[in-house]
């Protein structure tokens, strides 16, 4: 039993945390009537907290939609096997655990000292898809989260030369699942702090945590510096990805930059990209620079 103090903590999170998946489901209709939502509980917080938001919104929403939690066992060295089992059996979710060794196979085509998660992924994948279209799942609820989001933002500007990130819903490319992300609107440090309070039996994941120099890890901290430094940076960038302006980007199989001519009705904002008239930075922009140069100087 938590403390007073400590639940008071944990409810008002899970409220914050609750209408944010409420208002993401909404924006995006990731769950409707009758549906049958497979969530992938890996044993990590952030699954955790998914299935825990899931399970309080099923208890109020106003359409009827069933959850199963579905766990694939990997076969790592180690993995706690009776965890998630008993947990989920003392909250009351059905739920299914599927056994598959795609740790051997990870090993043994990875070269030693190569990131594994690009395979250990698509393997994942092609393994839960399966298992839904066995659950006859009409939804697939992953738990990236925010921050997760704007990463894989950076990671395929930075390495991959594309302006992509992570959608709260998509379809498959066989055109047989919908992926759901439900936790697109809630920061990872609301996660993170609500797991704690709560104490989830937490899994952690040593295949991936062994791997030094990992791309993503790099950038998530980069990104984690900035929202130290700058408060409110991350969810202006967040707001950025649902603000696009495609005439102001340089795609040409999206806007028709070759037929673009002048006109007597005047594009609104057309030539204001980044104007310094219209730029305002945040305070913290302002005055941070200040601060670090008084520091420097004492």
């Amino acid at each position: 039993m938590l403390p007073k103090k400590a639940l008071y903590n944990a409810n008002k999170l899970q409220k914050r945390l609750r209408r944010q998946v409420g208002t993401a489901i909404a924006d995006f209709n990731m769950i409707e009537a009758g549906d049958i939502v497979m969530v992938c509980l890996s044993g990590g917080k952030d699954s955790y907290v998914l299935l825990d938001i899931l399970m309080n919104l099923q208890a109020h929403a106003p359409l009827p939609f069933k959850l199963v939690a579905v766990n694939l066992d990997q076969k790592q060295p180690g993995f706690p096997g009776e965890v998630l089992p008993e947990y989920l059996s003392k909250i009351g979710v059905p739920f299914r655990i599927v056994e598959q060794d795609t740790y051997s196979v990870v090993k043994r085509v990875i070269a030693e000292g190569k990131t594994t998660c690009s395979l250990c992924s698509r393997l994942r994948r092609g393994v839960l898809y399966r298992v839904a279209s066995e659950l006859g799942a009409t939804k697939i609820a992953l738990g990236h989260h925010r921050d997760d989001i704007l990463q894989t933002l950076f990671l395929n500007m930075f390495y991959g030369g594309k302006l992509k990130a992570m959608p709260p819903k998509l379809i498959s490319d066989d055109g047989r699942h919908t992926v759901i992300r439900p936790l697109a609107y809630c920061k990872e440090k609301d996660i993170a702090a609500y797991a704690a309070r709560v104490a989830f039996p937490i899994i952690p994941c040593n295949l991936c945590g062994s791997q030094p120099n990992l791309q993503r890890q790099v950038i998530k901290e980069m990104l984690q510096q900035w929202d130290k430094r700058f408060p409110g940076r991350l969810e202006t960038m967040f707001r950025a990805m649902q603000n696009i302006q495609l005439s102001h980007l340089a795609d040409t199989s999206l806007f028709d930059f070759k037929g673009l001519k002048t006109q007597d009705t005047p594009f609104a904002n057309g030539d204001t990209a980044f104007d310094e008239e219209t730029f305002e930075p945040s305070i913290e922009e302002m005055v941070y620079p200040l601060l670090e140069n008084a520091e420097n100087s004492n």
